[in-house]
């Protein structure tokens, strides 16, 4: 079968620490049988570990960071959509999904594909809303409360809804543990510095944690689904290494918020699986996750599944996925020429 040609532009190219799913994205789309993708890279900072990849990226734009404006920010898309006529962009942060959201009818009528969340979708599962949602769709969730001045941090320690050691977690990003009320104050401070307001208090839940990469067709239905459990994390929290698992119950309950919810796009779930076996959602990430290519590697290109629904093909649900398959992250010098750099700082463009 012949290829379908396609230029598709992805952000989240920072390969680092802390890693965006940019780079497994664009591995799982390069593995696929059924595209030959132009991947255009939209980088953020250049510096991004992704941009000096060999065989990664056949171009690189600079783009502005969301937060300086929806309109300036679609300037630069519709800028270089004029000259690389993109099929589909893949936005892999948190922080940007909104922008894109909002703007997905002005990019679809320039020709643009995305196939994301609604934007009820992207509110209703936010962290400051997780009890709310664990109510609504009859799944486990932790207690917790939104923070937003140190009044906040004091009244909580006084009443103490639920008792230390509890996570301090930013609206997008970070997460802390904090055995004092001392220990939620700098957190606080550091979090809200870096993502700002609210800061979340969220109880925690002993037990093993467990994740889902998924995806959803926007109707109900789960198009692909793979569980994992971190064999290493970081000091960022970020799985260094991980394992498929035989789970029916997590495959189970990530079904039930699809097709409850009609979940539109990738996502990741993170549970935590008590010593009772007893499960508890502790985030709910609304795109595929930096690991997703263990999935793919498992037998389930959701890379490869989330462009076709984009474009509007027919998808049916992928294969079981097999279990027991590891990967490991590693650490690599990418040696590379000083102008590629230089080039991508003067000119915004590589």
């Amino acid at each position: 079968m012949n290829k379908i040609d396609i230029t598709i532009g992805i952000t989240g190219l920072n390969n680092t620490d802390n890693p965006g799913p940019g780079v497994p994205v664009i591995r799982g789309i390069k593995d696929s049988t059924v595209f030959n993708a132009r991947i255009i890279g939209l980088a953020y900072e250049n510096l991004e570990p992704g941009i000096y990849m060999e065989g990664l990226l056949d171009k690189t734009y600079m783009i502005p960071y969301p937060s300086e404006g929806t309109d300036v920010f679609l300037e630069r898309i519709e800028y270089i959509h004029a000259t690389e006529k993109f099929d589909l962009i893949i936005p892999n942060f948190d922080a940007e999904l909104f922008t894109f959201m909002k703007a997905s009818e002005k990019l679809k009528a320039i020709g643009i594909q995305t196939f994301l969340p609604t934007l009820e979708q992207y509110e209703d599962r936010n962290k400051s809303n997780l009890p709310e949602y664990g109510k609504k769709y009859g799944v486990g969730v932790p207690e917790s409360i939104d923070i937003v001045s140190h009044n906040d941090i004091v009244k909580f320690d006084k009443e103490k809804p639920f008792d230390y050691p509890l996570m301090v977690k930013g609206k997008f990003y970070d997460a802390y543990v904090a055995y004092s009320e001392e220990q939620i104050r700098s957190n606080f401070n550091k979090i809200s510095a870096k993502w700002g307001l609210p800061v979340i208090l969220q109880e925690f839940v002993k037990g093993t944690e467990v994740n889902v990469v998924a995806l959803g067709d926007g109707n109900g239905n789960t198009i692909g689904a793979v569980a994992m459990r971190k064999q290493y994390i970081t000091d960022k929290g970020k799985a260094w290494g991980g394992i498929t698992i035989d789970d029916p119950k997590l495959i189970e309950i990530t079904n039930k918020i699809i097709s409850q919810t009609k979940w539109r796009g990738g996502m990741e779930l993170e549970l935590i699986r008590t010593n009772s076996n007893e499960y508890y959602i502790i985030e709910i990430n609304p795109r595929i996750p930096a690991w997703v290519y263990l999935a793919v590697g498992a037998g389930q290109n959701i890379p490869e599944a989330l462009v076709m629904l984009a474009m509007g093909m027919d998808v049916k649900p992928l294969a079981d996925y097999k279990k027991g398959i590891m990967f490991v992250r590693y650490s690599y010098d990418i040696i590379c020429d000083l102008k590629k750099y230089e080039t991508l700082s003067v000119k915004g463009e590589l």
